[in-house]
């Protein structure tokens, strides 16, 4: 019997400990500024509350992908010059396009109701999405740091990487909720005017990252 208690909640005791790490290290990735950030605030101005939970549901459903993807041994494949390459390129093209939207958005009508608006060409979702698989540096990330865990957690099988990935997934989902929702609850103090400047910001922001991207896609397929 003092052998069998120990031995049966290992076990357990493991597989929480993958949870927790990966959620501590997921919220050292989420807090830091950022293009899936930047379009959380803005589509939180735009849309209300639910921007949050749904431009994690398309940052997520990104992730989760790659999740198995590593898992089946990608992990080698999106380390090449090549492909980080392409990446960039690819991001930086698609950051400048929803930068360069931002910068030309205009205030709705609804913003001084405080009621939410559905307007705009791409939805959180796929914003979520798209800032997500356009970072050169989040792919990388993943390639490195996000590898590394899923090795440790693939050695209990099937339930490590459900708690790697819960760990994660949750770490994104509760801090983007809560920048969404924060930011909506201020909508009804914006003019306009603000309402403007803010997007002219992300906009920008997205924009410099984009260029940023570019350059450096370029530079890895010099390596090559």
């Amino acid at each position: 019997m003092s052998r069998t208690v120990p031995s049966a909640r290992m076990p357990a005791m493991e597989i929480a400990a993958i949870f927790f790490s990966s959620l501590v290290v997921g919220f050292s990735g989420a807090l830091m500024p950022g293009p899936v950030l930047t379009v959380t605030i803005a589509h939180a101005i735009r849309r209300g509350p639910m921007a949050g939970p749904l431009v994690s549901l398309g940052h997520g459903a990104v992730e989760a992908t790659l999740v198995v993807a590593l898992t089946l041994g990608l992990s080698q494949v999106i380390q090449l010059p090549l492909v980080t390459g392409l990446i960039g390129i690819l991001g930086g093209v698609c950051l400048l396009y929803m930068g360069s939207g931002m910068i030309h958005a205009q205030a709705p009508s609804e913003l001084s109701s405080g009621k939410p608006s559905a307007e705009g060409s791409i939805g959180p979702v796929t914003a979520g999405a798209l800032t997500s698989v356009s970072n050169p540096y989040w792919v990388i990330w993943w390639a490195t740091v996000g590898a590394a865990q899923l090795i440790l957690a693939f050695k209990y099988g099937i339930l490590g990487v459900a708690a790697f990935g819960l760990g994660h997934l949750t770490a994104d989902f509760s801090w983007f909720t809560t920048v969404g929702a924060a930011v909506a609850a201020g909508r009804r103090l914006l003019t306009p005017g603000v309402y403007r400047g803010i997007f002219v910001v992300c906009g920008a922001f997205l924009l410099l990252l984009g260029l940023y991207f570019l350059a450096s896609g370029a530079n890895s397929l010099r390596q090559i």
